[in-house]
């Protein structure tokens, strides 16, 4: 794992958000000095690009990070051509995978039983590479698009104040938002006709592919369009199939015997598992102040490696152990949740969790057909469980007669 950044685990430095785009004039930004935007190339972050021109902004750097989602830049880099923007792609799928998602399965990252967590693990990454540009290039603002309605508002902002960033962050929907007629009328106007297409907002990574907003802002009627789903079609599934999972110290190391890094298990996962019709998820998720919204997503790989995981792990750790951490894992969750990925409660968690994830090693192979699935085998290097209850019992009670009668005999 690599080595914290200078500026990372450095007390936070608190100042006022920026939270509205007049915000950005009134409040002393330099639109002449370098200014990091999050980009996604979405409706959102377009028309933030849009509007920063507009507003005379003359060194926008836009950073887009790709975490494995298997999307083309063109669109984007078309974006930014067209506005003058720079644009930067950086690579951190792996970094994504390794310092957070393999966090998150031994931890049974799981938002209260529903559905497995994404953004909460990516947008500590991506604050984190927006601020390693911005100290880069001499910048003294990092903005991303996140709006109330919105739980990465937090999550962004919580990660941006615990790195330490002494400059000035925030999203400007906060306090001023655009609704999505706007912003679209506005960007068609100015050439970018792409964005009239979008009728959710979406997110992806290797992980999970997320939808939310738009078409889904009503959970008493909704109906996600199925071409939103990539990995949960069921295309040339055989009626069934076994998939065996190997673990090594509480990490997933292996498909059917072939050792895999987990970037490229998870990849070949979302395929296989989705085929089957597995892992598709909808629920509601809590805002900052209460309030909940809906969300839509695609967690095959995720389905299966964190069920596996569990699986194998109530083999070889003991019934109080367990008991404890699923206290712990949605402590976890909810430091994660809040924007506190980087925060000492979280980090504090993660040390019981790797603990407990040492002891977790061996396989589990599952039978999948039908959208169904069904574990066949669990096995375990140093297995708590019974093999032969039969076998069990009668050793156990010789060994007890035996103590007895020893006890006796030396009275």
């Amino acid at each position: 794992m690599r080595a914290p950044l200078e500026h990372e685990w450095n007390r936070p430095v608190r100042t006022a958000p920026i939270r509205s785009f007049r915000e950005l004039v009134t409040g002393g930004t330099d639109l002449t000095a370098p200014l990091v935007t999050m980009f996604s190339g979405g409706l959102d972050s377009t028309y933030l690009l849009y509007r920063l021109k507009e507003m005379g902004a003359t060194d926008v750097h836009a950073l887009t990070v790709d975490l494995g989602e298997g999307e083309s830049q063109e669109a984007k880099q078309e974006i930014c051509q067209r506005l003058g923007v720079k644009l930067h792609v950086q690579a951190g799928t792996r970094q994504f995978v390794d310092e957070f998602v393999r966090p998150a399965i031994s931890a049974q990252a799981v938002y209260l039983g529903t559905h497995p967590i994404s953004s909460s693990l990516s947008r500590p990454l991506i604050a984190r590479l927006a601020v390693n540009l911005a100290h880069r290039l001499g910048g003294e603002t990092v903005l991303h698009t996140a709006n109330r309605s919105q739980n990465t508002l937090r999550r962004l902002n919580g990660a941006l104040e615990l790195l330490g960033f002494r400059g000035r962050y925030g999203s400007p929907y906060d306090l001023e938002p655009v609704d999505r007629a706007r912003k679209t009328k506005e960007l068609t106007a100015a050439g970018l006709t792409l964005m009239s297409e979008r009728t959710v907002s979406s997110d992806s990574n290797l992980w999970c592919r997320e939808f939310e907003s738009g078409a889904l802002d009503d959970p008493e009627d909704f109906a996600v369009p199925e071409h939103l789903y990539r990995w949960t079609r069921a295309d040339g599934a055989p009626a069934e199939e076994t998939v065996e999972i190997g673990f090594l110290g509480g990490v997933p190391t292996s498909v059917d015997g072939t050792p895999l890094a987990l970037p490229e298990m998870i990849g070949a996962l979302n395929t296989r598992v989705g085929r089957h019709g597995l892992g598709r998820y909808s629920g509601l998720e809590h805002l900052g102040d209460g309030v909940k919204v809906l969300e839509a997503r695609e967690m095959p790989a995720a389905w299966l490696l964190l069920r596996s995981y569990r699986q194998l792990e109530s083999a070889v750790l003991r019934y109080e152990t367990i008991r404890e951490k699923t206290h712990l894992e949605q402590l976890w969750v909810r430091e994660a949740v809040e924007g506190r990925w980087y925060g000492e409660l979280r980090r504090c968690a993660q040390a019981f969790v790797d603990t407990c994830a040492v002891e977790v090693t061996g396989t589990v192979r599952w039978r999948l057909g039908g959208g169904r699935a069904g574990v066949e085998s669990i096995v375990a290097r140093d297995p708590l469980y019974l093999r032969d209850r039969d076998a069990w019992e009668c050793a156990s009670v010789a060994h007890e007669l035996a103590a007895s009668a020893s006890a006796t005999g030396s009275a």
